[in-house]
Order: C-alpha cells, then sequence, then structure tokens
C-alpha cells in the first residue's frame, strides 16, 4: 500500500455503507466520504490517497497538490519541539507532519502558525506520511527572472532557505526570486516566514532581486521614534537610556546606532513626547 500513499489515484467503487464509499486498488480498500458527493458502485473514481488520524486508508476527491511526486504549499497550523511543525495540504482531518531532523537546528528559527512552506510528500517503511520541503533548486526551476526596473516596490515574500550568507525568499505575486543581506534586516527571519521586502537592486547574473527589510532612510527616524515611544509606555513611562548612554546599551535595547537613536530622541523632545535627565529618559504628561 505504502507505494499508493501520498498519489492520486483512480479506483472501482466496491461497496458503500452510511457514511462513505469504499473505492479498490490493487487490492487495497479506501473510504471516501459520503459529503464529498454521490457515486454509483461500479464507478472509477479518482482522488488522493492517505491514511487518517488511524491509520485507516482514506481517499478524497477534493484538489490535494501535494504528494509523493509534486510539491505544493501548506499552511503551518502547530509546533511540537519534540516531533516537527504541523501543515495544512487540504487533506480531510489530516495535517502533514514536518520533521524536526529536516527543519533548522535553531527552534527559534522553525515555521511558527501561519507560516507558509512548499513541500512534498514521503512515505516511510511503516506507512507514515511525512512532508519534504523544497530543495533551493526546485524554487529555482519554478520561477521566472526578475527585472531591473523593480526598485522601492515592497513586495510579500516567503523564506524558504536559510544561510549564514543571507535569507533567500520566494516572491509569490511575482513569481520571482529573492535575497536579503544579514545587513538588511534586525533579525533573521523564520524558516516559512511571510515578508514585507522592499527591493533595493537587481543581480543581472541570475536575474533575482536584493530586497531590505529596513525602511527607507527618510522614514527611519519616524519608525525609531515610534519604537521608542512603545518601549516607554510598556515600561512606566521611564527608562534609564539617554542620549549619553553607550551605544552597546543603545543597540541590545533597540537594534539601532547610537546616532538613530539621539535623532529619534531629539525629534521626540522637540514634538514635547519626552524629557530628559541624568537618570533617563521619561514620557511626558
Amino acid at each position: 500500500m505504502n507505494e499508493l500513499l501520498g498519489t492520486i489515484i483512480s479506483g472501482l467503487v466496491t461497496d458503500e455503507n452510511a457514511q462513505a464509499y469504499f473505492v479498490q486498488k490493487d487490492g487495497v480498500t479506501f473510504a471516501l466520504s459520503k459529503e464529498e458527493g454521490q457515486h454509483q458502485l461500479g464507478d472509477m473514481v479518482k482522488g488522493f490517497v492517505y491514511t487518517d488520524m488511524k491509520q485507516k486508508p482514506r481517499l478524497t476527491t477534493k484538489d490535494v497538490a501535494s504528494t509523493q511526486t509534486s510539491y505544493d504549499w501548506g499552511t503551518v497550523t502547530e509546533v511540537r519541539r519534540d516531533l516537527g511543525v504541523f501543515v495544512d495540504t487540504g487533506i480531510p482531518d489530516k495535517e502533514i507532519v514536518v520533521s524536526l531532523d529536516v527543519l533548522p537546528e535553531m527552534k527559534e528559527l522553525w515555521p511558527k502558525k501561519g507560516d507558509k512552506l512548499y513541500i512534498k510528500l514521503d512515505v516511510d517503511r511503516k506507512g507514515r506520511i511525512w512532508g519534504l520541503p523544497a530543495e533551493p533548486e526546485i524554487f529555482q526551476k519554478m520561477t521566472g527572472p526578475a527585472y531591473d526596473n523593480m526598485q522601492n516596490q515592497t513586495l510579500p515574500a516567503i523564506v524558504y532557505r536559510l544561510k549564514l550568507s543571507g535569507t533567500f525568499v520566494y516572491l509569490p505575486e511575482n513569481n520571482m526570486l529573492g535575497f536579503i543581506h544579514p545587513s538588511e534586516r534586525y533579525a533573521e527571519p523564520r524558516l516559512g516566514q511571510v515578508l514585507d521586502a522592499r527591493v533595493i537592486g537587481f543581480r543581472d547574473i541570475d536575474r533575482t532581486l536584493n530586497l531590505s527589510l529596513k525602511p527607507r532612510s527618510f522614514e527611519m527616524l519616524e519608525n525609531d521614534a515610534q519604537m521608542i515611544l512603545t518601549y516607554l509606555e510598556s515600561n512606566g513611562g521611564f527608562m534609564t537610556l539617554n542620549d549619553k548612554s553607550s551605544p552597546e546599551d543603545i543597540k541590545s535595547t533597540f537594534g539601532i546606532s547610537k546616532g538613530q537613536f539621539k535623532k529619534a530622541l531629539g525629534g521626540l523632545m522637540k514634538a514635547k513626547k519626552i524629557k530628559q535627565d541624568s537618570l533617563g529618559t521619561k514620557l511626558m504628561d
């Protein structure tokens, strides 16, 4: 049966009960819920076959594109630190597990609920179905070239590969690939995370895009100032940092340079939002 699981088959309806039809293929009988439509004994039915949560053979006529031979996007529904992540690929009453063995070693870079993974299926000797994330070559084959006229566009981007050199992403609206250098992000994104990334360049050698997760320079002050206000509001209206604080303390708290911090403080003081003294900075009443 294992060679059938995770594939699309055509089988013969041989029996039924009140809840299901029974579809036979190569001596294996799969249950098909009557909620999916009406059939007659002797009909040929095409559908995706799998085992449900109780390991019972099932067939569904619903559209399931992730199979043993084809990739498709699934949505992460649950994270189990001892097992991996569960992904909804459209199979009724079943989610596919992507094993921790094929996820990043650092668990903070694992996908979270709502993230997207492009996977195909694999069946082990015990008949268990697992999800396998697509290798970079799959993305390279499925995508088209980017263009050298997309500067400053902000596009949705799904993280599909994590490397020390940076983050590789797929742009679903454009069917293109992009790259985010570590200097163009404040923190490393998760595998499967859906980002809003801004185009900052074009790689002629492979026709992909260089992207940034940072705001434009003229937006930095406003964003930094808002970050400081939010921090103050969540800390009782006071912080020990001021424009005399060390660059290291500022960087560890806000992830920005001392120059950016001082500019943001200056703007907030002009707007009479904050005041400083030797002890730190506090919100104005």
